[in-house]
C-alpha cells in the first residue's frame, strides 16, 4: 500500500548534523524559557540569540505548549521569515516508566508542516513543558535549515 504522507525524522537528521565538528545552529536560546500558567491564559517568555541579533519576547497561548510555540515563532519570524509558514499539526506525549509517577520521563512528539514538507521531532524530559520546548526548538531549527538547504540547491 502506498503511503499518503511521508514524514521526515527531523530529530535524527538534527542529531547527525549536531554531531559534526563544524555545525553551528541558526539560533540559540539564552538560558531557558519562563512560563507563567494561571490555568486560563499561559504566558511564555524567551530570549533568542542569532549571530546578528538578540530578541527578548513574550507571548500567550491557549495552553502552555501553545504559549511556548507562539513565543518562539514571534522571536524567530523577524529573522527567519520561513517560520511564519510553519504549523504544528500534531502533538502527543507518553510517559516512560510509569512506576516513577509524576517524576517519570515524558516523551513529546510534535509533527510540523510548512504546507509542503512534513517533519517530526521528539524530545524527552522529566518536565512535559521542557520536553515540549525542546521539541519546538528542534522543529523550528529544522524548518530554518531545510529552507536554507532548499535555497542553496536552487543557486
Amino acid at each position: 500500500m502506498k503511503k499518503l504522507v511521508s514524514i521526515i525524522d527531523a530529530t535524527k537528521e538534527l542529531n547527525i548534523l549536531r554531531s559534526k565538528k563544524n555545525y553551528k545552529g541558526p539560533f540559540s536560546v539564552v538560558g531557558t524559557y519562563r512560563l507563567i500558567d494561571d490555568g486560563l491564559r499561559p504566558e511564555a517568555t524567551v530570549i533568542i540569540r542569532t549571530e546578528r541579533k538578540e530578541m527578548h519576547e513574550a507571548s500567550t497561548g491557549v495552553g502552555p505548549v501553545d504559549a511556548l510555540a507562539n513565543v518562539l515563532k514571534k522571536s524567530l519570524s523577524s529573522i527567519f521569515p520561513v517560520i511564519q509558514g510553519v504549523k504544528l499539526v500534531d502533538f502527543s506525549s507518553r510517559i516512560h516508566d510509569s512506576r516513577s509517577g509524576t517524576s517519570a520521563n515524558v516523551e513529546v512528539n510534535i509533527i510540523f508542516t510548512d504546507g509542503d514538507t512534513i517533519w517530526s521531532v521528539v524530545a524527552i524530559s522529566e518536565n512535559i513543558n521542557m520536553a515540549s520546548f525542546m521539541a519546538l526548538i528542534d522543529g523550528f531549527e529544522y524548518a530554518i535549515l531545510a529552507k536554507n538547504a532548499a535555497g542553496s540547491r536552487k543557486k
